[in-house]
């Protein structure tokens, strides 16, 4: 293939990464942008996500969209049950002191790591796509007889990945109306912008926090069942969704959600692409160095507001 297809089809890769990237970051956005909390064990709530699906799809059996489709429920379900529990067992408790939840995430952290180890154990295990069609893409390029749609060879991308992509956003669409067009999202977005004055107006902010908590674990544990059919589930599969997401996060401006989405589309892209045409260890490089750049020239993040 030439220069041209091969970067339609790095594209594609990247937009698949994108999107999970997106829904993991932007959990861990809504809660810091809510509840001023630096989530340590988001990604914990990731793999826990992924080792659920695992879990479901495999006891229910049958045709594997069948346990898809119900592992697309119960797990971000799940997962977010028993993040807000653990916000009310745990964070509440300390009121949500900056240094403290770092510490009671951090046990968080290891709590549901080494459970996982004992109940799961520590091989990794694949969740059976849905629908896995091999899928042909045209290329267009000009030659003499004018604008030609050509098959280049190889040039293909599974029905599946197409389907990662138009999911996450849908979601997103979901989220965005969900916060700006429901009481709920209202009740959010006032104690997000002062969380005294909510609970002067009879706001009950305990338990906003625990379902804000609850939403930010969803939605990762959501991309760990979109992405688990993509790459196996294990035990510590948490770490790179927790560093890309913070990487994001950072990027994009802590709370920002607009700028979670366009840093998530820029790291997925620029990871998709540069791990085609050069190595995967070099996108990881070049995310470091942004977020270095960003903390020295922006501190608040591409969206974020800057404190006065």
């Amino acid at each position: 293939m030439e220069f041209g297809p091969h970067l339609m089809l790095a594209s594609l890769e990247g937009a698949v990464i994108a999107s999970i990237l997106v829904l993991t970051a932007m959990g861990l956005s809504i809660v810091f942008g809510v509840m001023r909390v630096v989530n340590v064990a988001h990604g914990e709530f990731f793999m826990l996500g992924a080792v659920l699906a695992w879990y479901v799809s495999t006891a229910l059996g049958g045709h594997p969209a069948i346990g898809f489709a119900v592992a697309l429920i119960v797990a971000p379900l799940a997962v977010g049950l028993v993040a807000a529990v653990s916000d009310q067992l745990i964070l509440k408790r300390i009121n949500y002191d900056p240094d403290r939840t770092i510490v009671g995430t951090i046990g968080m952290l290891f709590i549901i790591q080494q459970t996982t180890l004992m109940t799961f154990g520590p091989e990794a295990r694949p969740v059976e796509a849905p629908f896995n069609q091999r899928l042909a893409l045209p290329w267009f390029e000009f030659s003499e007889g004018g604008l030609q749609m050509i098959w280049p060879w190889g040039l293909s991308i599974t029905s599946y990945k197409l389907f990662v992509i138009f999911a996450a956003l849908t979601v997103l669409v979901a989220l965005w109306l969900f916060l700006t067009r429901t009481k709920i999202g209202l009740i959010m977005r006032a104690t997000q912008q002062d969380s005294e004055t909510a609970k002067a107006f009879g706001v009950p902010v305990g338990t906003v926090y625990s379902c804000v908590f609850g939403l930010g674990a969803a939605l990762a544990a959501l991309g760990a069942v979109l992405v688990v059919p993509i790459q196996q589930a294990h035990y510590l599969m948490g770490a790179d969704p927790l560093l890309m997401a913070f990487t994001v996060v950072i990027i994009g401006g802590l709370g920002s959600l607009p700028g979670t989405v366009i840093a998530a589309f820029l790291i997925g892209m620029s990871d998709g692409i540069i791990s085609v045409f050069f190595s995967p260890t070099l996108a990881q490089i070049i995310a470091t160095f942004l977020v270095a750049m960003i903390l020295v020239f922006r501190p608040q993040g591409l969206m974020g507001k800057a404190e006065t």
